[in-house]
């Protein structure tokens, strides 16, 4: 295939020839549009032609975007709905940053990946650590810096220039699924991590019994996703880079009930209504297990 989208021809992890088709695409990825990939698309069960790894079990889009255009649509993302949610998403981001305060009690400075408006890295900042980050919109560096002021860089992660062995954390919360060079990006993270130093990764499990359960309507199931990980091609993706795995958890996401409203066209009613302030101030804790919450570390020299 050629233009702006490729195929695979080996899993993106293993490099294991073996793929099979998995799932036939039910979107028109050849009009892919920059508000199909925010991160409050709500067009749930929206997939990619997916193929699977017969070796890790790796799960990914085939054909997929070349990497320069879907920076190039990321980069036009604008998605106010999310920075709405900030206090609930703050919410998600402590219990991170709580582990992270445990395998690192020095603190020291933190990179967050994908780092949209900058939740994470505001909260981070206030709880000691010193920030940095990184999102393709050009919009979110922007919300970034007038609200919290963040100074973010603009761009994909892969190719920033970063200062190696220069941080104590990487955040990828929610990343690495979004990414076609997943194995670069481990990689990056690798870099600029000083020995010692913490990844933490989340990602949604396709494997799990909630997404078994939902069948198409799984939340995950969207346009914005090129990959889905399992236990095993996340092993191999991490140790491949030269990680090992310390801790893995399933996670848990906390909403506010209204933007758990808004993400189903029959409760959206009430999220226009009076009911709306009130709705805001009450948070729903989601713990379906269907997405991994790894860390890894960066082993010193013996």
């Amino acid at each position: 295939m050629t233009g702006r989208f490729l195929r695979a021809g080996a899993c993106p992890v293993c490099r294991n020839p073996e793929i099979k088709s998995w799932k036939k695409g039910t979107f028109d990825f050849a009009g892919l549009r920059p508000d199909q990939i925010k991160i409050t698309d709500s067009a749930y069960g929206k997939i990619w032609d997916l193929g699977v790894c017969g070796k890790c079990g790796h799960v990914f889009a085939d054909p997929y975007p070349e990497p320069d255009f879907i920076a190039s649509l990321y980069g036009e993302v604008e998605d106010p709905l999310y920075d709405q949610e900030a206090e609930g998403r703050t919410r998600n981001f402590v219990p991170i940053l709580d582990r992270l305060d445990r395998l690192c009690p020095e603190h020291g400075a933190l990179f967050d990946v994908g780092a949209a408006t900058g939740i994470l890295c505001d909260t981070a900042r206030r709880r000691g650590w010193r920030v940095d980050g990184v999102d393709p919109s050009s919009w979110a560096v922007r919300q970034a810096a007038e609200k919290y002021g963040l100074t973010l860089r603009e761009g994909g992660f892969e190719d920033a220039t970063i200062a190696e062995a220069s941080f104590q954390a990487v955040t990828m919360v929610d990343f690495i699924e979004h990414t076609p060079r997943p194995v670069e990006a481990v990689g990056k993270a690798f870099l600029i991590l000083a020995p010692g130093g913490i990844l933490c990764l989340v990602t949604p499990d396709i494997h799990s019994r909630a997404a078994r359960l939902a069948g198409r309507r799984w939340w995950h199931l969207r346009p914005g996703h090129l990959a889905y990980f399992s236990k095993e091609s996340l092993r191999a993706l991490l140790e491949e880079a030269g990680f090992r795995i310390l801790e893995s958890r399933r996670y848990s996401w906390t909403f506010s009930l209204h933007y758990l409203a808004s993400r189903f066209q029959w409760m959206r009613f009430f999220t226009q209504s009076r009911a709306s302030s009130f709705l805001r101030r009450i948070p729903i804790k989601l713990s379906l297990g269907d997405s991994f919450e790894i860390y890894a570390v960066k082993d010193r020299p013996s």
